[in-house]
């Protein structure tokens, strides 16, 4: 009886300290899991931001209707930033402070990510799949940050190459605003020039909400430049490739990253945008719309909202369903060292995205591929993959 009551004890013990872990960790109660996002869903980038919370929402949806993760519902909490940092700091203020959030997810801008590193760290919360390409996404410490992909640096050094080799061009510049989402992007621009043995000739700094580029395209035809890589707004991208074409510059090859490989980009009317270049790390969705898991998604998402997906709405639902994943894996006792080390377990095929998805103990990047794809006839069309 003796042995009886003492294994009672302890199994009491152990089941009251997993209790009273949960009660600690924030974010996290018996039948709820809060999850948040400092986002853009009224500035230069909403085309982003908003596909890609709906996107989410469409798989948090399904999980929870489907008894959640361990008996826990997750709730999603999105603040918009509008692209500035004032909003993006009183997002992440209320985020912490006031919704008490578990983790992170989806957070959208460089410099707004950046300055949430400083109240996020302090409080170990996990930052996952930042809607941002930057290295410092990664930057110490590293242990509570998780990205998706390749980074701005390298998607703009392999695409100019790519464009280097494939046109004999002989000079880079680039567009850019002056953050460090532009500065990035400027650099990994001049490293592949250097790469391919080519010369960086100019570069123009401009306003988020600057809208014309007339003068700035004039110098750059003055440099000799054959290649102009893009660190600017959706619409501003839109603009610079449009005012190019009505000035005669046909022969000037614009390159974006991952930040203007969107299918609105695509799908401007009157072929405004035919000929554009985007370096990114993931596939396009409705070039891949036949296949099995690209079908379902979009199957599943208009059921659900109505709508056609986009790209970006196709990366709100992968990155939603990597972090149920995680959640999963830590267990019911979630805290937020156990998400952390589960987040280090990953290691799957995403076909939705066209990527194998690996993190490890000092791997917190889950795919490091880089695909450069063109605009043809108002859709994207994959041209080289590194």
């Amino acid at each position: 009886m003796r042995n009886v009551i003492t294994r009672l004890a302890a199994a009491t013990a152990l089941t009251a300290a997993a209790s009273f872990a949960s009660a600690q960790t924030q974010g996290v109660t018996d039948d709820e899991i809060v999850i948040g996002s400092v986002n853009d869903l009224s500035g230069i980038f909403a085309a982003v931001g908003v596909p890609a919370i709906k996107g989410a929402n469409v798989y948090f949806d399904r999980v929870n209707a489907e008894g959640g993760v361990h008996g826990r519902q997750i709730r999603y909490v999105v603040e918009d930033n509008g692209y500035q940092m004032p909003r993006a700091m009183q997002g992440y203020n209320k985020l912490l402070n006031r919704d008490k959030v578990f983790a992170m997810l989806q957070s959208l801008g460089t410099p707004m990510n950046l300055a949430g590193f400083k109240l996020l760290d302090p409080k170990g919360i996990p930052n996952v799949a930042p809607l941002t390409a930057a290295r410092q996404m990664l930057q110490d410490p590293m242990d509570n940050k998780f990205t998706s992909f390749s980074t701005y640096f390298d998607q703009s050094r392999v695409g100019v190459k790519y464009l280097a080799e494939q046109f004999g061009a002989q000079n880079v510049c680039t567009m850019y605003l002056p953050t460090d989402f532009g500065e990035e992007i400027l650099e990994g621009s001049k490293a592949g020039a250097e790469e391919a043995g080519i010369n960086f000739a100019a570069e123009t700094t401009h306003k988020p909400d600057e809208a014309d580029f007339v003068g700035s395209l004039s110098k750059l035809k003055e440099e000799g430049c054959d290649i102009v890589t893009i660190a600017l707004g959706v619409r501003q991208a839109i603009t610079v490739v449009g005012t190019a074409k009505k000035m005669g510059l046909e022969e000037m090859k614009f390159l974006g990253t991952s930040a203007s490989f969107l299918t609105v980009v695509a799908q401007v009317p009157g072929g405004v945008t035919d000929g554009f270049y985007a370096a990114a790390s993931w596939q396009d969705l409705w070039a891949r719309a036949d296949e099995p898991a690209p079908a379902a998604f979009i199957e599943e998402y208009k059921a659900a909202t109505g709508e056609d997906p986009v790209g970006f709405a196709m990366l709100g639902y992968a990155a939603a369903d990597m972090m149920v994943r995680a959640l999963e894996a830590a267990g019911p006792d979630l805290t937020q060292e156990s998400f952390i080390a589960a987040m280090e377990t990953l290691d799957y095929q995403d076909d939705l995205v066209g990527n194998h998805m690996t993190f490890g103990p000092d791997d917190h990047q889950g795919a490091d591929s880089v695909y450069v794809s063109v605009v043809e006839n108002g859709a994207w069309k994959m041209v080289y993959e590194e």
